[in-house]
C-alpha cells in the first residue's frame, strides 16, 4: 500500500485518471483529509462508494502513531510520532494570546549537522522524511485544534536540516499552503537552515515567499566551527553571500537566529561582532536563550545577559527580537523527547554485561 499523501496533488489526479475518475474527486479527497479531518475513506460521503474501497485498498492516510503527547502550561503540544519502519521524530503545536496556532515540524529523522548543544543530532541522521510524512504532523497537529481554530503559521525549526531534504520539504509545503489544502499563507511559513548555500539558492530559484532564517549562533567562523560542526569547509561568507541572493529574489527579510549560550557566545565582544556582520543587510535577529538539554553542559544565560546582548546589537544598529521559551515542561527543544525515548527502549534491551547499562557521564 502507498501512502496517500505521497500522491499530493499531481500524482493522485493521475491515479484517479486512470481509473476513469475525474479530476475534481483529488479535490474532494483533499477537504475531506485537510478540511473535515476526517480519518477514513469510508468517512468521504461524497465518493462513490467502490472508489472508496479502493482508495482504502491502495492506500493509507495514517503512517505513524502517537507514542506520546505532552503538554504545557502555556499551550504548547509536543507529540513524538512513530512510523512504521520503528523510527520517531518530534513535533510540536504553539499557541499565543493573537490566537497564532503554529506548527513546529521535523524533515530528518535525527539531523546530521551535529550542533553541539541540540538534542537532535546528538545521535546524527538516521533518514529524511517523506513528502507525506512531513505533511502527517502538520495533519497530527491540526487536529489537537479544537473545531473552528486552524494551523496559522509553520515553522521548519524541528530535527533535522530542511535544505538537506528540499525535494520532500517543498513538495509537502506546497500542499500545506494550496488553498485545496490547510490553506497557510505562503509568507507564514518560516524554514530554518545551519546554513546551506546550495540549498539557499535552490530555494530561492523555486519561487516561493517563505520566510528564511539562518541559524548562526556565532559571529565568526573560529567560534561558529565549535558550535556547528558543518561550517566548516563552508564558512559565514559563503552562507551570507547566499542569503543575500535570497533576499535580492524574494524580497523576504532574513531572520538570522543566534542560541545565547551562558558564557560562551554572549558576551559584550560577540555583540558588537555580530552587529558589525550585519551592518548594513536588512536582517532581524532573533535571540533564543538556550533551552537546557540534559547530558550537555551549556547554561542559560541570565536575563541580564541577553539584555545587554540586545543593548549592544541595537546600538551597532540591528534589528533584534529575544524569542521567549515556550515548553519548557514537555522538552520542547528539539529531539529531546524522542532522545529520552531511545535511552528508555535501549534500557530495557538485555545486554551481554549483566543485562544494563553503564551510567551516563
Amino acid at each position: 500500500m502507498d501512502h496517500l499523501l505521497d500522491f499530493f496533488p499531481d500524482r493522485l489526479r493521475q491515479w484517479l485518471a486512470a481509473r476513469a475518475e475525474p479530476g475534481y474527486r483529488a479535490d474532494q479527497i483533499r477537504h475531506w483529509i485537510f478540511r473535515r479531518r476526517v480519518d477514513e475513506f469510508e468517512q468521504m460521503t461524497d465518493l462513490p462508494k467502490p472508489l472508496r474501497v479502493q482508495l482504502a485498498e491502495e492506500f493509507f492516510i495514517w503512517s505513524g502513531r502517537v507514542v506520546d503527547h505532552q503538554k504545557a502550561a502555556d499551550g504548547a503540544e509536543k507529540l513524538l510520532l512513530e512510523w512504521t519502519d520503528g523510527e520517531r521524530i518530534e513535533c510540536v503545536l504553539l499557541r499565543d494570546d493573537r490566537r497564532h496556532r503554529t506548527a513546529c515540524i521535523s524533515t530528518q529523522v535525527g539531523c546530521g549537522m551535529r550542533c553541539v548543544f541540540c538534542a537532535s543530532g546528538l545521535d546524527g541522521v538516521v533518514r529524511n522524511l517523506r513528502s507525506g510524512e512531513i505533511l502527517e504532523e502538520l495533519l497530527h497537529l491540526d487536529r489537537l485544534l479544537p473545531a473552528g481554530e486552524r494551523l496559522t503559521h509553520i515553522v521548519v525549526m524541528g530535527m533535522g536540516e530542511p535544505l538537506a531534504n528540499l525535494d520532500h520539504l517543498l513538495p509537502a509545503l506546497a500542499a500545506a499552503v494550496d488553498s485545496q489544502g490547510l490553506g497557510i499563507g505562503a509568507r507564514r511559513v518560516t524554514i530554518s537552515t545551519v546554513g546551506l548555500p546550495g540549498g539557499i539558492r535552490r530555494l530561492a530559484d523555486a519561487g516561493v515567499q517563505y520566510h528564511l532564517a539562518v541559524s548562526l549562533h556565532a559571529p565568526d567562523d573560529a567560534l561558529r566551527n565549535q558550535l556547528v560542526p558543518a561550517n566548516r569547509g563552508i564558512g559565514i561568507r559563503a552562507i551570507l553571500e547566499a542569503a543575500d541572493e535570497y533576499f535580492q529574489k524574494t524580497g523576504r527579510r532574513i531572520t538570522y537566529e543566534y542560541v545565547l549560550l551562558g558564557g560562551l557566545n554572549d558576551q559584550p565582544r560577540h555583540a558588537r561582532a555580530l552587529a558589525a556582520l550585519l551592518r548594513g543587510r536588512n536582517a532581524l535577529v532573533n535571540l533564543i536563550p538556550y533551552n537546557p538539554v540534559p547530558g550537555l553542559p551549556y547554561p542559560t544565560p541570565t536575563w541580564r545577559q541577553t539584555e545587554r546582548f540586545v543593548e549592544f546589537l541595537q546600538a551597532g544598529g540591528v534589528n533584534v527580537h529575544v524569542r521567549y521559551r515556550k515548553g519548557d515542561q514537555i522538552e520542547a527543544a528539539c529531539g529531546q523527547l524522542r532522545r529520552r525515548s531511545i535511552k528508555a527502549t535501549e534500557a530495557c534491551r538485555p545486554t551481554p554485561q549483566n543485562l544494563s547499562f553503564p551510567s551516563e557521564t
